[in-house]
Formats: C-alpha cells, sequence, structure tokens
C-alpha cells in the first residue's frame, strides 16, 4: 500500500478552483458510455458528476487566504499482492475507501464544538482509476532515453534522406533502429517502454479530493500540519489542532487487512519502509531474522518493486542500504528457490 497526501498547487499557471484537477481525474472516462463510466462517490452516495465535485469543493472555501490550499489531493496505489484479494476491484476499493477516510478523520487531533472530528465534518469525494501510465520521471523511461535519443535522429535521418537533403543509406539506418529497439533495456510486451505507455497488469488505484475546510465550511482541517498534536489559542480560546500521519498510514494498512484477510509482509508495512529510511542496518536486520518462507516473499516484493521502497531517500543511506542489500540477497537466493510460496 502506497499513500500520498499531496496540498493543492497554488501560484504560477494554477487555478485557484478544482475544475483543472477534476478534469484531471476524469481522463479514462473520455470516449467511455455513460454506463461504462467511473463517476465519483464519497460517504453517503455514488454516481456523482465531475461538475458536483467542482461546485461542492470550490464553494466551500471560506476565509482562505489565497495562499493557503482549497483542497488535498489522497492518492491510494495498493500493489498486485494487495489487489489480488479483491473480488470486485471497484466496489471493493469504494467500501476501503469509504472504511479508510474513517481513518483518517481519526488522525486529526482536533475538536469541533467540543467533540472529536468525524466522518461527517469532512467533504470528500473519490474516484476509481484502473490505469497507469510510464511517466517520464520512472526508471523504465529514464534508462530508455538513451537508445529513444538516438532512435529518434535516426528517423529524422532517413526522412533528410527521403528528401534528398543528405546522402545516406535507409536500409542501414533501419537496421541500426531495430537493433537500437532490441537493445532497450525495459520492454512491455515485446515493445520498449516510453512515457505515455499504459502500464500492463492490474493497476486499479484510488484519487480522493478531500476539501481543506469543514462540510460545515467553518473550520479547517488541514493533513499537511506540521504538528501531530498540540494546543493553540485561537480567538482567546485554547484549541487541538496536528494531523498524525503515521497513525493514518498504519491504520489505513490494517484496514485494508481486516477487510480482505490480507497477510501483508514486513516489506510491506509502512513502519519497515520507515526504518528502511531511518536505520537500514536495523531493517535489514529485521529482514534476515524473518521465518524462511516470509523472507523469500519479501525478497521477492523487493526485487519486483525495486529498491528502495520510498521515495526521497539521502543519497548516503541509499548506497549503504544497497550495499548491505546486496550483500545479504546472495545469502537469500536460495531461499527463493527452495520455497514453495503461491504469490
Amino acid at each position: 500500500m502506497y499513500i500520498t497526501i499531496t496540498a493543492q498547487k497554488l501560484g504560477g499557471n494554477y487555478s485557484q478552483g478544482s475544475a483543472d484537477f477534476v478534469d484531471y481525474l476524469e481522463k479514462e472516462n473520455q470516449g467511455l458510455d455513460r454506463e461504462d463510466k467511473e463517476y465519483f462517490f464519497n460517504q453517503y452516495g455514488d454516481g456523482i458528476s465531475a461538475e458536483e465535485v467542482v461546485r461542492e469543493i470550490d464553494a466551500n472555501t471560506a476565509k482562505l487566504e489565497k495562499k493557503e490550499p482549497r483542497f488535498y489531493s489522497i492518492t491510494i496505489s495498493p500493489s498486485k499482492y494487495e489487489l489480488n484479494r479483491l473480488k470486485n476491484n471497484s466496489e471493493d476499493l469504494k467500501k476501503y475507501t469509504q472504511e479508510v477516510m474513517k481513518d483518517y478523520v481519526a488522525a486529526f487531533n482536533r475538536e469541533l464544538n467540543g467533540r472529536l472530528v468525524n466522518i461527517d465534518d469532512i467533504k470528500y469525494y473519490a474516484k476509481i482509476e484502473h490505469q497507469r501510465f510510464f511517466k517520464g520521471t520512472d526508471k523504465q523511461v529514464q534508462e530508455n532515453q538513451p537508445f529513444a535519443a538516438k532512435i529518434l535522429q535516426l528517423k529524422s535521418d532517413i526522412k533528410k534522406v527521403e528528401r534528398g537533403e543528405q546522402p545516406g543509406n535507409i536500409a542501414l539506418m533501419k537496421r541500426e533502429i531495430s537493433k537500437l529497439e532490441k537493445a532497450a533495456p525495459h520492454k512491455q510486451n515485446g515493445q520498449r517502454i516510453v512515457q505515455g505507455m499504459a502500464k500492463e497488469g492490474n493497476q486499479s488505484h484510488i484519487h480522493i479530493i478531500v476539501s481543506r475546510k469543514d462540510a460545515s465550511n467553518k473550520y479547517s482541517l488541514s493533513p499537511g500540519s506540521k504538528y501531530k498534536a498540540s494546543k493553540v489559542e485561537l480567538n482567546g480560546k485554547m484549541v487541538k489542532r496536528g494531523f498524525d500521519r503515521d497513525k493514518f498510514f498504519g491504520k489505513a494498512e490494517k484496514t485494508f487487512d481486516k477487510n480482505f484477510g490480507y497477510q501483508r509482509n514486513f516489506v510491506e508495512t509502512y513502519t519497515a519502509r520507515k526504518e528502511f529510511i531511518r536505520n537500514p542496518n536495523s531493517y535489514f536486520s529485521t529482514l534476515m531474522k524473518l521465518p524462511t518462507n516470509e523472507k523469500a516473499i519479501a525478497m521477492k516484493i523487493l526485487k519486483e518493486s525495486g529498491m528502495p521502497l520510498m521515495p526521497d531517500i539521502p543519497t548516503n543511506k541509499v548506497q549503504l542500504a544497497l550495499k548491505v542489500f546486496n550483500r545479504l540477497r546472495r545469502g537469500v537466493d536460495i531461499a527463493i528457490k527452495s520455497s514453495s510460496i503461491g504469490i
């Protein structure tokens, strides 16, 4: 499970409203018949249109400064192993979203009118998407880029030769293009991976847009707060503030596991990924102490997902972790090959 919380982008060419973001979430519906489209939903209903989402989010912004985000985006991306536990991707993920948003409000250290924040206090809309596309920042695209540049240049040269602008052997250049296509390190279904190509396999994930203001449009509820739990004086009163992301991420995993009977491996946990960043030696020490079958599954997951599992890790820690990982991996290969694990 990989979850991100991102504030609305402001300034420059970005809009103050939510229309651009909602339009982006409508991309998979383009060209589809009404019955085939995925609509927005929330805690209380389904079949919500993009127009209603924009109207409701943009109207719920009382007393916010121009530099303050009007909404936050939450993206929940289950792994292929987690998705395999679902019987109906869309319906199961909708039910999970409704449960995980209860975990979201529980992570606020905030009282409204003398009580803790609850699910009825937030205004959110969610949407299930089933496709992902390779981006320019993906490792596969970046490592294929030198080959792509040479292929593009050769294709340009072929056109120039055909127009009589320069001499050249077109047949030879086409053979060189064929060699480069075969030599590119990353392919999908025999095709060189390029930016914009749809990723194969089950790619279902959840996008959620949640208003910065509560449902009454009176109180600000920011998951971007730097404070986990504290009090501050506001209008002469001491009020609680803060959002505990660690609590939210950890509870979201447990909610999934409980609802779908998922047996989460050590390396799939948010706690483990944090430990990898903070203390790689401790992370790998725990990994090596796992029972043989669990360790084999862990190593398979790591191999498929790539190391490291978390972004923005300081370079020195990455180098240390990878050095330890490569040394330990050789000793675990036997466990992977000998274990009968059905994942």
